[in-house]
């Protein structure tokens, strides 16, 4: 498993304006939902995708990718591993250029299917610690 080198995660964050968070929880207490808070006061205007919540600090809460109103720059999944192939495929089928799976989420067959279609793909790799890292400046 080889992520995108540096200068092309830099470029990635500093381009992106809308990203959806698979997996956003409701509780303050969960990382999706401190990394998607993180996110907000960065700048981005972030959309939570979770099909068991209604909405999230009075956002609503979309139950598919396919549901997000306006065009994904960066889909962020906070699911297994083994949920990321259909992640993968759901970005893919919305057009979102780049799909960043969180520490621990992994799938080298995910990867390939979206690499295939000209994606780009991060793994197990947190976007907050790689924003940070990089010194991407907030908007």
């Amino acid at each position: 498993m080889s992520n995108p080198a540096d200068s092309t995660l830099k470029n990635l964050l500093a381009n992106a304006r809308v990203i959806a968070v698979v997996g956003h929880s409701d509780n303050p207490t969960r990382t999706s939902y401190q990394i998607a808070d993180y996110l907000r006061e960065a700048g981005y205007t972030v959309y939570p995708v979770n099909p068991a919540v209604s909405e999230i600090d009075g956002q609503p809460s979309y139950p598919d990718l396919a549901a997000v109103p306006e065009p994904i720059d960066i889909v962020n999944v906070f699911r297994r591993s083994e949920h990321l192939a259909g992640v993968v495929a759901e970005a893919l089928a919305v057009g979102a250029p780049a799909i960043w799976a969180q520490l621990g989420v992994a799938d080298e067959a995910a990867a390939q299917t979206a690499r295939a279609a000209g994606a780009t793909i991060i793994m197990d790799a947190c976007i907050k610690v790689e924003h940070r890292r990089l010194g991407i400046p907030a908007r």
